[in-house]
């Protein structure tokens, strides 16, 4: 993690070198004054530029409520890790939401500092540390079923196949009061970190080269399907009758180009996003899994905050939540609209029965026992 760290601080460094070093030296007046006056029409574009997004800041504060007392509490700075970018993706675009309003809520008392791109490690490394008290990041998004690794048993629910039937019943879950003992969960055992609001990317969908589309489970009988290492999902393809192969997010790609895999499963945005439509133009609707997110904070750094400001991030988290739910489905519906306008093979599945029937032994596995009707219940919240 420290590697990364000190990666990005090089890298910066490094840039700014070469920015610095990439100027010409002038080789006569009129080109000089041609090069001032470029730099002078330079130096006010950024000038308006920068007064715009300040003014931009502004206003968005003014969209916020500012919570007086938190106001007045001492300045407190924390650390929010993504493992995405947070400039052009759903959870960026949630982190960020969050971000924005707990600063203007608190009236600055409280301080997100935002880093993406994983550069504070994967899931997995933010999580160890958060849950072992390291210090170095007191916020994350993480997948809404990543502490089941953890100890976590109702989380597991969440990433069972073709558990929601659409959005609307994912958001019915995560605003019920069963949604919100799924989120006590973690702090209920003990674990080091509490859940304060839940998120999604939309629905995975598989997609798989060109001479190989998928129309019906029955498609995908000898495919070597890419998904995470999960016995869930590998699961779930062995259930579908393809191979599941242990294949990098990093190498699909080229796994997909070398006719190493068939094909691979993400939502809509990543796909696209991945640019994944150039190896696998075959992109099937069949929405196995809602990628539900939830953000937690570590025990540690929610009892460093007083009451004022713990209001101040329940409220923010619940801004965030609803802007996600806004943003997540129309930029899926964006990215559908520019994928068919490529020309992509988009094959939507109207009736998910035999799909759900080859993955119903999964279900009757992991939502057993106690969890028969916890699992039930979500069902129920289908309208």
């Amino acid at each position: 993690m420290k590697k990364r760290l000190v990666s990005a601080v090089l890298c910066s460094a490094m840039a700014a070198s070469m920015l610095a070093g990439c100027g010409l030296s002038s080789p006569k007046s009129s080109t000089t004054a041609a090069t001032t006056a470029a730099a002078a029409e330079t130096t006010a574009a950024a000038s308006e530029a920068a007064t715009k997004e300040a003014a931009g800041t502004t206003e968005a504060a003014a969209d916020y409520k500012v919570n007086e007392a938190a106001k007045a509490d001492p300045a407190v700075t924390l650390t929010m890790a993504e493992v995405n970018p947070v400039d052009n993706t759903v959870c960026g675009a949630m982190d960020t939401k969050f971000k924005e309003a707990v600063e203007a809520m608190s009236g600055g008392s409280i301080t997100i500092d935002l880093q993406g791109s994983g550069v504070l490690g994967v899931e997995a490394d933010v999580l160890d540390g958060m849950i072992g008290g390291t210090g170095t990041v007191d916020i994350s998004r993480i997948s809404a079923f990543a502490l089941t690794s953890y100890g976590t048993k109702k989380s597991v629910l969440l990433s069972l196949p073709y558990t929601f039937k659409d959005r609307d019943h994912f958001w019915n879950f995560a605003n019920s009061d069963l949604g919100q003992e799924f989120l006590n969960e973690s702090e209920e055992l003990g674990l080091g970190v509490k859940g304060l609001y839940y998120g999604e990317e939309g629905f995975r969908h598989f997609f798989t080269v060109k001479d190989k589309p998928i129309k019906t489970p029955d498609d995908m009988k000898g495919m070597k399907i890419r998904v995470s290492n999960d016995p869930i999902m590998t699961a779930m393809v062995n259930s579908l009758g393809a191979t599941p192969s242990p294949v990098s997010m990093s190498e699909i790609y080229a796994s997909m180009q070398n006719g190493t895999i068939d094909g691979a499963e993400q939502p809509t945005v990543n796909y696209a996003g991945n640019s994944f439509q150039e190896v696998g133009p075959n992109l099937t609707l069949d929405g196995h899994t809602l990628g539900a997110m939830m953000t937690v904070i570590s025990d540690k750094s929610w009892d460093k905050l007083t009451d004022n400001q713990k209001q101040v991030i329940q409220d923010a988290g619940k801004i965030a939540s609803d802007y996600c739910r806004q943003v997540s489905e129309s930029k899926e519906n964006d990215v559908l609209d520019q994928l068919k306008s490529q020309g992509i093979n988009i094959i939507d599945v109207p009736d998910k029965s035999a799909w759900q029937a080859a993955c119903k032994p999964i279900a009757d596995q992991y939502a057993a026992g106690d969890l028969a009707d916890t699992y039930q219940k979500i069902l129920d919240l289908a309208k």
